[in-house]
């Protein structure tokens, strides 16, 4: 039988196509980069027909860098930035609007009112989530409120909803299935995660016509098949999970307790809670974190808004960078940030702060300061959010956590990964396959298709490639973190 499977990486700033073969080695990747669409301050938006054409378009270029055709496949599997919100019509797939981006703050002021109405603990039990603009439903209520005749062309059953995993799945099938998985739909906040449904009440408070909703199914399912056009084959779609629930796969994470963090655009750390839902009592969420056999896990997350983004702000918006790569020996230039602190809360704070009011703010600064100086406190930001979310964590499981497993683009920096290590005062491990995110898409889809037996014969296949051991001592360790605490305080609740 065909060996190969095909992951489709749908990013918050590129799409990407890896190629995996059966014992879980990267064969190949392309990413393409696609532009960031800002109307208004604190509105992120995408095209969602540039997301289509960038993620068809990686997909063959990754077919023809590995020297194999769609016929070496044995099938697809998609994982996507969640919570970003598409609707379109039914008739012709168009998009009715640009797609509202998980960053996207315009819905603060709604999620004010229902937090005024008392409305957030039925939520918060329901669903796992706080109220706050990140999620999936203010989102869509905007378009339905905002754009001419969507409302009434909703209720008529005209158009369709969806995550970006619903969209390209219904691209790819050329119309013939209109589904998410259980991760992507628990990030709705219309999604009961012990019902594991829509949830009617959640319907009624978000004022979200059903006839909008895609079919929920496992994260390791028979979706569909592809169109035969778009390959030149007809391609099972096997596995769909959001981004950070398919880094959680890919990192074997398998047993409750284990954690991991991904450094992207922002950073989400989850630890597998096992067969039941944690609700958080600390500020993080209770997510669903994938459906395999008939057995669901769930998950605790932390989730932090910007990481890698801050880079991309140092490069694109100051210019003191020309790319990610430089900072590395940016942050080994100077022994420390020279007492400068960036909190980078361009969109507000997320885990386990949950302050949409916040705004980013570089603290400490004398004449002194240099650009490397603030290089390594923008990584070190990242750092210190993470720490953030471990301690909430650690509160609420009633545990210390003992090693991390990191994975994604920023993890290629050893740099980061040792801050990292000495910040939290645990090792760091960083896997040979760091491309967790598409490789937890791939496993799905393999185990859907018959490729992999089990999650035993996937955890097999996991190795550590380097870790990471704290360098510093206790007392400097907590120095440097009181700082960071006094810089948010500065941040918080500004706008």
């Amino acid at each position: 039988m065909s060996s190969l499977i095909l992951a489709l990486d749908q990013g918050t700033t590129s799409s990407r196509a890896i190629l995996f073969d059966a014992e879980g080695n990267l064969l190949g990747m392309v990413q393409e980069e696609h532009p960031q669409i800002y109307p208004q301050p604190g509105w992120v938006e995408h095209d969602p027909e540039i997301i289509w054409g960038t993620q068809l378009g990686t997909a063959h270029r990754v077919l023809a860098q590995a020297g194999v055709s769609a016929s070496d496949l044995a099938g697809v599997g998609i994982t996507n930035q969640r919570e970003t919100v598409l609707l379109w019509e039914r008739t012709t797939g168009r998009p009715i609007a640009n797609a509202i981006v998980w960053q996207d703050r315009r819905t603060a002021p709604l999620c004010e009112q229902l937090r005024a109405e008392g409305l957030e603990p039925l939520i918060r039990q329901k669903t796992g989530l706080v109220l706050d603009p990140y999620f999936s439903a203010t989102k869509l209520r905007w378009l339905l409120d905002h754009v001419p005749g969507a409302r009434a062309s909703a209720q008529r059953g005209e158009l369709a909803f969806g995550t970006v995993d619903t969209f390209l799945l219904w691209r790819l099938t050329g119309g013939a299935v209109h589904a998410t998985d259980v991760s992507n739909a628990s990030r709705t906040l219309l999604f009961n995660i012990h019902t594991l449904d829509w949830d009617p009440d959640l319907l009624s408070l978000f004022t979200i016509p059903c006839e909008v909703l895609p079919q929920v199914l496992p994260s390791s399912s028979l979706f569909g098949e592809t169109q035969m056009h778009l390959f030149g084959v007809s391609l099972p779609v096997g596995g769909v999970a959001g981004d950070q629930q398919a880094a959680t796969f890919g990192q074997a994470c398998f047993h409750a307790g284990m954690v991991k963090n991904t450094y992207g655009t922002g950073s989400f750390l989850l630890m597998n809670t096992g067969g039941r839902a944690h609700l958080s009592r600390y500020g993080l969420l209770g997510t669903v974190g994938w459906q395999v056999d008939g057995h669901t896990s769930y998950a605790l997350e932390g989730s932090i808004f910007v990481t890698g983004a801050a880079v991309q702000w140092l490069r694109d918006e100051l210019g003191i960078i020309r790319s990610a790569q430089e900072t590395e020996a940016l942050v080994r230039s100077v022994p420390d940030s020279n007492g400068v602190y960036f909190v980078p809360a361009f969109v507000g704070l997320g885990a386990p702060y949950w302050d949409s009011g916040a705004r980013g703010a570089i603290v400490g600064l004398t004449r002194g300061a240099t650009r490397a100086h603030l290089v390594r406190a923008a990584l070190e930001a990242t750092c210190y959010q993470t720490r953030d979310v471990i301690e909430a964590m650690q509160s609420d499981i009633q545990a210390p956590l003992t090693d991390l497993r990191v994975d994604g683009g920023m993890t290629a920096n050893d740099a980061l990964l040792q801050m990292q290590a000495d910040i939290l005062g645990i090792p760091v491990q960083r896997p040979a396959v760091t491309e967790t995110t598409a490789l937890g898409a791939a496993y799905l889809a393999g185990l859907a298709v018959g490729l992999w037996r089990g999650t035993d014969e996937i955890a097999s296949q996991w190795k550590v490639a380097s870790t990471f051991e704290p360098q510093i001592s206790d007392d400097q360790r907590e120095t440097l973190y009181a700082g960071w605490k006094r810089a948010v305080e500065r941040a918080r609740q500004w706008a």
